[in-house]
């Protein structure tokens, strides 16, 4: 597939939209002519960018936008383009919760004051947990 020219604006959307924090700008806080993004992965790495100000329309070469695809976004050009263009963030590998999962909070009154074991509490729906430990404060069971 082939995609438009890639700009600094299409660079600093893609940060925005994925939640990357800004940690330097070009306004002289750090001397520097750059945006500078961070984003914290769950495995530990941090990913960084640098954009050159102003985050205008000015496009970046093929090779310097390969660099930036591969070293500092760690994505494909579909995932970066799909995310500028219909807010899609990237699979950065996170494991989705499940719809129907129970909160921490019942799991832990549930094996500490009920006396469930976690198989059995693994095994409840929100709704038998819930009725449970509604069933444990009304008749103490």
């Amino acid at each position: 597939m082939s995609w438009p020219a890639p700009t600094r604006q299409h660079h600093d959307a893609f940060c925005r939209k994925e939640g990357w924090q800004q940690v330097r700008d070009a306004r002289g806080r750090t001397g520097t002519h750059h945006v500078t993004y961070e984003l914290h992965l769950k495995d530990g790495r941090i990913l960084r960018t640098r954009i050159s100000h102003p985050p205008d329309r000015s496009t970046y070469g093929p090779a310097i936008w390969r660099h930036i695809l591969r070293d500092q976004l760690d994505v494909a050009e579909d995932e970066f383009w799909t995310c500028v263009r219909d807010g899609v963030r990237p699979d950065r590998g996170e494991p989705a919760t499940p719809a129907e999962a129970l909160p921490g909070e019942v799991v832990h009154l549930l094996i500490t004051r009920v006396g469930l074991t976690e198989g059995e509490v693994a095994a409840m729906s929100r709704d038998e947990a819930v009725a449970r430990l509604q069933r444990y404060w009304t008749e103490g069971a």
